[in-house]
């Protein structure tokens, strides 16, 4: 017997309290027989005014996850996506390959993450080195993204942080601000472009901003959803959300 609406794949997702963007873009990328179930990282929604603030709250994160995990495993999901991109960068690559074996080890199970998630998509769009970034971050988080991406191989050409003052406002930013910031991030010289922050509703707009400036336009939602299908083989196209989806 198997779950009678999540019959090809039941993922989890942790994903922090305040965040709003996750669930509903994950859920318009899910194909039929696949089913999403969300345990939620308890966060307040406390200002964050610096780099200080920010770092409080990767605390709170990271207190409260593995907890989280514990949640949303009691549904018996057959692999796990993190729905939270911060942590996932943080510390540069070995740190994140030491994350993902800690939650992999809490879960039972196989476990995807946005940081993973990210330069996998990259790499599928051919020998790409020079990318523009957009994050939500203060700079103490743009850091661990440059050094994240650096340790890959990739050289951050231009990032713009939108220094978003609390966790759920990141989700208030509008398309025409992340229009602006994804034109403040690209030149000719910047061959795709990343957008980190799983709380930055986009992934809608990276499919479309793909057809205007001409380039791989990657939302950290659409790459580690992409990710957890196709490392569970499936394969659906998924249209709406960008190239990513549908031709890789």
């Amino acid at each position: 017997m198997v779950d009678s609406l999540g019959f090809r794949m039941k993922f989890g997702v942790v994903a922090p309290s305040t965040n709003t963007s996750v669930q509903p873009e994950f859920d318009m990328m899910r194909p039929y027989g696949v089913t999403n179930h969300y345990g939620r990282i308890h966060i307040p929604d406390d200002p964050i005014g610096g780099d200080d603030d920010f770092n409080t709250l990767m605390e709170n994160i990271r207190r409260e996850l593995m907890a989280a995990i514990d949640r949303v495993m009691t549904c018996r999901p057959q692999h796990m996506i993190m729905g939270m991109s911060s942590e996932t960068f943080w510390g540069g690559l070995e740190a994140s390959k030491e994350l993902k074996r800690r939650v992999e080890a809490r879960a039972g199970v196989k476990v995807t993450m946005g940081s993973d998630a990210s330069q996998a998509a990259l790499r599928r769009y051919g020998d790409i080195k020079r990318i523009g970034v957009v994050t939500p971050y203060m700079p103490v988080g743009d850091a661990q993204v440059r050094r994240f991406f650096a340790d890959c191989g990739f050289e951050i050409v231009h990032l713009v942080g939108l220094k978003c003052r609390s966790p759920s406002l990141i989700a208030h930013v509008s398309e025409k601000e992340l229009r602006n910031a994804l034109l403040e991030v690209n030149d000719s010289s910047v061959e795709a472009i990343v957008q980190v922050g799983t709380n930055l509703a986009m992934a809608r707009l990276a499919g479309i901003a793909e057809f205007w400036l001409d380039k791989p336009v990657i939302a950290i939602n659409t790459a580690t959803y992409w990710h957890a299908l196709r490392t569970n083989g499936i394969a659906d196209r998924v249209y709406g959300f960008g190239s990513l989806l549908v031709e890789h």
